[in-house]
């Protein structure tokens, strides 16, 4: 690819995940205050075990609490990372390039710790509309990130100056 070609393709993957990790952390939060304003009532009727798990959902599965809270990490760093990301690509230098990167794999391996959650959730079943929708913009925005990635080291491997010959 040309310089331009990466930092244009870049730039536009890192709007769009800025976009989904904006729903995701939306989507996310409003899990987890649902989850702590039902969770009183729902788990008094338990058994003992489940009583005292620490992150237990009244809705979903045994995988929900787990899958909520990795989303919202993932959603507050994936965001954060989108937003700053934005700035690097725009300098365009070395610096702010390998910065990029770093960031963007980090995020993305938090990303992926979130799907294989929501992979898990969607074996075990049992979910409402809301955490389904979750659950697939997890999986979506794990491909981007994925991309986003991707044509980052590309733009950092194109400002890097090869060397030709002996050093």
């Amino acid at each position: 690819m040309a310089s331009g070609g990466s930092k244009s393709v870049a730039s536009i993957l890192l709007a769009l995940n800025l976009v989904l990790y904006f729903i995701v952390l939306v989507i996310a939060s409003w899990a987890v205050n649902h989850g702590i304003q039902r969770s009183g009532e729902t788990a008094s009727v338990l058994s003992l075990p489940a009583r005292i798990f620490p992150i237990y959902f009244p809705m979903g599965n045994m995988t929900t609490g787990f899958f909520v809270i990795f989303s919202l990490v993932a959603g507050v760093v994936g965001f954060t990372t989108s937003l700053t990301g934005l700035h690097n690509i725009f300098q365009w230098n070395a610096p702010n390039l390998h910065a990029a990167a770093m960031s963007s794999l980090t995020t993305w391996a938090l990303t992926l710790l979130a799907m294989g959650f929501a992979c898990k959730e969607i074996e075990l079943g049992w979910t409402d509309s809301n955490l389904r929708t979750l659950e697939m913009i997890t999986i979506i925005v794990t491909a981007t990130q994925l991309l986003c990635t991707g044509v980052i080291h590309v733009g950092v491997s194109e400002v890097i100056p090869q060397r030709m010959g002996r050093v």
